[in-house]
């Protein structure tokens, strides 16, 4: 009978290297992505300045503002960083805007 060797999970494991890459790819992707998010902010602030959007309005961009940076936020914290930068290079999602818009009833 052979002595099996234990089994490691240590070829999982990246490198400290490969992390502090991973993390710079996702903590680039997230400002990026919240950039546009705050765009959408803005448009509706300058909206509102011209008279062409009131306070409720005003309202609703900043309630999905929460939401979709929160999803956002999420996707960029909950994940292990070297999955979520591999679905970043890989295809990065999008459309965090939409995500954050309300359910209609």
């Amino acid at each position: 009978m052979t002595r099996r060797e234990p089994v490691s999970n240590l070829g999982l494991v990246s490198s400290k290297s490969e992390r502090r890459a991973a993390r710079s790819i996702v903590a680039d992707y997230h400002d990026a992505q919240l950039a546009d998010l705050v765009a959408h902010v803005g448009a509706a602030i300058d909206r509102y300045r011209a008279s062409e959007l009131d306070a409720f309005d005003v309202d609703r961009v900043l309630f999905q503002y929460s939401r979709a940076a929160k999803e956002l936020w999420k996707f960029c914290n909950y994940l292990q960083v070297e999955v979520a930068a591999a679905m970043i290079q890989e295809q990065p999602p999008n459309d965090w805007w939409e995500r954050g818009a309300p359910r209609e009833r």
